[in-house]
């Protein structure tokens, strides 16, 4: 059978979780519209026929001075070491920018290469021919596929090319799972998306989540029991997550209980709390603790 790594890498917000998600069959990774949702790397086990193709979607590639920010980007390479397979996500515009160049020169050493114009079907229709063989060029006649993450034109395309350049070998995960993440993570990461998803642009990037308690249905009496922070800088910014009388963190806490009761298939007892933790986004100890 076929089987390896695929690095998906790219420009904030280009798409690329969006990707992940069609391709796994499961809302795996969190999808909002601010770039930089993705802070580290997720992981989609794709199972079909005599192939095992295992995802990597990385944090959107970008310049900052802040820790965070830089072990986010650390997280690109770390996948890229891994990969198999490397697909780097550009939006179509009228040349690759300087960042773009910077991400093909990541993945150069990198035995298989794709690259992806996502978003595609925003800014023409069929056909797309002339601009795929525009970047074909400018990157080195480098496979490359027009898609919509969204909409799913061209994926397929890009899925059998992924496939063709997979290496022979056995399964890394049983042929049952689509992930590796804990369902502790993946209940942490549904409640960062409903909050960055309800707060919208209200809230900085200083936002994260912490499971403080999270016991299963098995040991818990039939309902999987979860006790999560809401991390924020400031006094200010934890106001607005709570919101006035609690309705702020009331909704976000509705909304994300739904979405952790389909991932457990059972009911759910969420209790949702706010807390500062001053700078944390500089703190090399915080980042660590939320395992980042």
């Amino acid at each position: 059978m076929k089987s390896g790594f695929i690095a998906i890498i790219g420009q904030p917000n280009v798409g690329k979780s969006t990707l992940l998600n069609r391709f796994i069959g499961e809302s795996l990774a969190i999808v909002t519209p601010k770039p930089q949702t993705t802070r580290q790397n997720i992981i989609g086990i794709l199972n079909k026929k005599d192939v095992q193709a295992v995802f990597l979607d990385t944090p959107g590639f970008h310049e900052s001075a802040k820790l965070l920010n830089k072990v986010m980007v650390e997280k690109v390479s770390e996948a890229v070491a891994d990969a198999d397979v490397a697909v780097l996500m550009i939006e179509p515009k009228q040349k690759p920018d300087d960042i773009d160049r910077t991400l093909f020169n990541k993945i150069s050493g990198v035995g298989k290469k794709i690259v992806a114009i996502n978003k595609i079907d925003t800014v023409m229709g069929k056909p797309w021919g002339e601009v795929v063989d525009k970047y074909w060029k400018e990157f080195n006649e480098t496979p490359t596929v027009a898609i919509s993450a969204t909409k799913g034109t061209g994926c397929d395309i890009l899925l059998n090319k992924i496939i063709e350049f997979l290496p022979e070998g056995e399964p890394f995960y049983p042929v049952d799972e689509y992930t590796e993440h804990p369902v502790r993570f993946l209940a942490a990461e549904i409640i960062r998306e409903q909050a960055m998803l309800i707060l919208r642009q209200e809230l900085p990037y200083s936002l994260a989540v912490e499971i403080d308690e999270f016991k299963d249905a098995a040991s818990a009496g039939g309902i999987t029991r979860i006790r999560a922070f809401i991390i924020v800088e400031k006094d200010s910014q934890k106001a607005i997550v709570i919101g006035s009388g609690g309705s702020m963190i009331k909704k976000i806490g509705t909304l994300s209980r739904g979405k952790i009761e389909t991932l457990v298939g059972g009911k759910v007892f969420l209790e949702l709390l706010a807390k500062v933790e001053p700078n944390w986004t500089r703190d090399q100890k915080i980042i660590t603790k939320l395992g980042l």
